[in-house]
Formats: structure tokens, C-alpha cells, sequence
């Protein structure tokens, strides 16, 4: 007579205390983010002319960019946990050494602009291990729903962040805005330290001798890949052409409709609740069948709803296509997150959540000093069009590649 094992299934994602560590931990760093930036520029613009306050707000963006790949390589190289924490230890002491000093005395733009420069080579190490933990807490079946919940934090963060920092402007002055967001980076460490994480086999026989090497594979392998590599494109054409309309755009189409800057908060909350609506879905969705032809659909319809923007007279109107863009903005999004999470070995995912953000965080920018100059020479409604045809291109290429199409969530 044999004994039988049985293994327990796992847990679902929103049960799991793997995930909800992860997750806790991750909605107090991205709060703290929130704080953070908003306490630089408030103690910018008080320490110098508007262009000045954008320069030293513009830092953190440059090594954040240059130095992403290489983050990528460290996260897959020493574990992106430990990675995780180091870099969240850092930004927290740094930021408490920030609060001291404002509180002191006020800093020069010399020392903002320092801080900045950190700040942003730190983040070029936490975002790329931030993408490569999810496989090391959940299940393959259960990635879409924390991806998910992934993007209900982040909507957190901005929603809750804002308001949290202007109210501790608004108590004490940046110094305590910046306080406030070292205890929120300080909160999540006691939830990364106290993570442990499901054990990944093969990946030491994947890295080469050295980072250069690691990278050069890296690269290789997402060139190579199927689904990931047609994916990196969709992520680029996308967001180039969805950031400017909503960062640059938005504010010269409200100044010439006369919605004023009220007008403009009404229609960010429309895009807001719209974005979380969609996190929320993939949450409690899970599994998506055919999510590459979903992601193609999505995008294609967001690009309509961010070209009918820039034609809506009235701010009632314009807030419900802001909800329908973020519906759909957001799903396509958390989608290509979600995918990227599943798709790729959990090897290289540090040095392909580092090409992801890349894409995004690096040259999406470059949009914003085009946008402004494309609006000067040709109206809103033109370049509102060919930003949204460049995401009607991004949704057309993932629909013309038959992985991408193909690609499903499992759950």
C-alpha cells in the first residue's frame, strides 16, 4: 500500500500572502513615488523661475532612460527582491536626508536638481526588478490578475498620492511632504523583507560571464522571441502616440474649449476611473483567450476615442470619452504587462521589463516637445489625428502578427 501526496492548489491571487506582501508593498513605494515628486517640484518652483523648477523635475527622466538596460541586467543577475530592497532602502534614506535638510534650511536648485539625479539612477534599478517579481510570488495562471492588481496600485498611487502630498505641503512645507514619503518607502521594507519567493529553475545556466554579456543575451533573446519582440513595438507606436495628447495636448485643448484647469482635473478623473476599471477587470478576469487580438482591438478603439477627443465642444461629453480612452488605454496596458509577465522566461525578465519600460518611460517623452510644436504649426484636431492613428498603428500591428494575435492569458 503507497501513500498518496496531495499538493494543496495555490491560492488565488487576491488570497495569496505572497502577492498581498508584494502588494502592499508595492502601493506604499508608489504613494511614497507620488509624494516625492510632488514635494521636488513644490520645493523647485520655490526656489526658482518655472523653467528652472522644469529642468530640475526633467533630471530624474535622463538616467532613469539611459540607465534602464543595464537595471534590467542587475535585476536578473543578483534577484530582482534584492534588488527591490536595496533600491527602496536607498530612495528612503535619501528622502528622509531631504526632509532634514528642507527643514533646516531651504536647498538650492544645485542640491534639488542632485537629488533628482539619484532619485532617477535608483529608479532605473527598482522598475526593471519591480517587473521581474511577479513569477517569483504567483502562479503562471495567476500573473494576469496580479498584473491586474498591479495597475489598481498604481492608479492608487497617482489618485491618493497628489492629494496626500498637497496636504502635507499644505500642514508643513515640503519638508514634511518629503518626510511623508520616506515613511512610505520605509513601510514597504518590512513587507519586501518579509517576502519569500517560489524557486525558479535554469537560470544560472542562462547568464554569461559578465553584464555586457547578460545584456547582449538579453537583447537576443527578446529579438528572437515571438511574441515579445512584435510586442516591444506595439508598446513603443503606443505610447508615443498616447502621452503626448494627455500630457501636452490635454492642457492646450482645455485652454481653447475655456474648461480651465478645473476642466482639466474633470477629464484626467474620467481617464483615472476608466484605467481602473480596466485593472479591475483583468483582475477578477484572470484568464483572457486570444488576449494579443483583445490588445490589438482595444488600442485600435482607444486610438478613435483619443482622435473624437480633440472634436468635443462641451467638458460633459469630453469626460466620458476620457473614461472610454483610460477604459481602454488602461486594458491595453495591462494587457501588454500581462502578457510580457507570461510570455517571457522568468530568466530574462528583468532585462525585458527593462526594454518594456524603455520603450515607455524612455521615448514616450520625446513626444511631449513635438506634440506642443505640431499643435503651434497645425490646431488640436490635426495631432490629435495622427496621434491617434500612430495608436490605431500600434493596435494593427499586433493584430498583423499571428503570435501576438494568438497570445493568450492563462487563468
Amino acid at each position: 500500500m503507497t501513500a498518496t501526496l496531495v499538493v494543496a492548489p495555490a491560492p488565488p491571487a487576491h488570497r495569496d500572502p505572497r502577492v498581498l506582501r508584494w502588494l502592499g508593498a508595492y502601493t506604499a513605494s508608489t504613494l511614497g513615488d507620488s509624494v516625492y515628486h510632488l514635494a521636488l517640484s513644490w520645493a523647485a518652483v520655490r526656489g526658482g523661475t518655472p523653467a528652472e523648477a522644469g529642468l530640475v523635475m526633467a533630471v530624474s527622466a535622463v538616467p532613469r532612460a539611459l540607465l534602464m538596460l543595464g537595471g534590467g541586467v542587475v535585476a536578473d543577475r543578483f534577484g530582482p527582491r534584492r534588488v527591490v530592497i536595496v533600491s527602496d532602502t536607498v530612495r528612503c534614506l535619501l528622502v528622509l536626508a531631504v526632509a532634514a535638510l528642507v527643514l533646516v534650511a531651504p536647498p538650492t536648485l544645485w542640491v534639488l536638481a542632485g537629488i533628482a539625479l539619484v532619485f532617477g539612477i535608483v529608479d532605473a534599478l527598482f522598475l526593471p526588478a519591480v517587473g521581474a517579481l511577479p513569477p517569483r510570488i504567483a502562479p503562471h495562471d495567476q500573473l494576469a490578475r496580479v498584473q491586474g492588481m498591479r495597475g489598481l496600485a498604481q492608479r492608487s498611487g497617482a489618485v491618493l498620492g497628489a492629494p496626500l502630498g498637497g496636504l502635507a505641503v499644505a500642514l508643513g512645507g515640503p519638508g514634511v511632504a518629503f518626510a511623508v514619503a520616506g515613511l512610505l518607502f520605509a513601510l514597504s521594507l518590512p513587507l519586501l523583507l518579509a517576502l519569500r519567493l517560489r524557486p525558479l529553475t535554469g537560470e544560472a545556466e542562462k547568464r554569461n560571464g559578465t553584464a555586457f554579456g547578460d545584456l547582449l543575451d538579453g537583447l537576443r533573446y527578446l529579438r528572437g522571441h515571438r511574441v515579445l519582440g512584435p510586442l516591444m513595438i506595439v508598446i513603443a507606436l503606443s505610447d508615443l502616440g498616447f502621452v503626448g495628447p494627455l500630457n501636452v495636448g490635454l492642457a492646450l485643448l482645455s485652454d481653447q474649449r475655456g474648461w480651465g484647469a478645473s476642466g482639466i482635473g474633470w477629464v484626467l478623473a474620467g481617464f483615472g476611473a476608466g484605467a481602473g476599471g480596466a485593472s479591475l477587470l483583468l483582475s477578477v478576469k484572470g484568464r483572457v483567450p486570444r488576449a494579443g487580438a483583445v490588445l490589438g482591438w482595444t488600442m485600435t478603439l482607444g486610438a478613435t476615442s483619443i482622435g473624437a477627443l480633440a472634436f468635443v465642444p462641451r467638458l460633459p461629453f469630453a469626460v466620458a470619452v476620457a473614461l472610454s480612452i483610460g477604459l481602454f488605454a488602461g486594458l491595453s496596458g495591462a494587457l501588454c504587462g500581462a502578457l510580457v509577465q507570461t510570455e517571457c522566461d522568468p530568466a530574462y525578465l528583468g532585462r525585458v521589463s527593462a526594454v518594456s519600460g524603455l520603450m515607455s518611460l524612455g521615448l514616450a517623452p520625446l513626444s511631449f516637445p513635438l506634440t506642443g510644436a505640431a499643435i503651434g504649426l497645425w490646431g488640436v484636431g490635426p495631432v490629435f489625428t495622427v496621434n491617434a492613428g500612430v495608436c490605431a498603428l500600434a493596435g494593427v500591428h499586433g493584430l498583423a502578427v499571428g503570435a501576438v494575435r494568438r497570445a493568450e492569458l492563462p487563468g
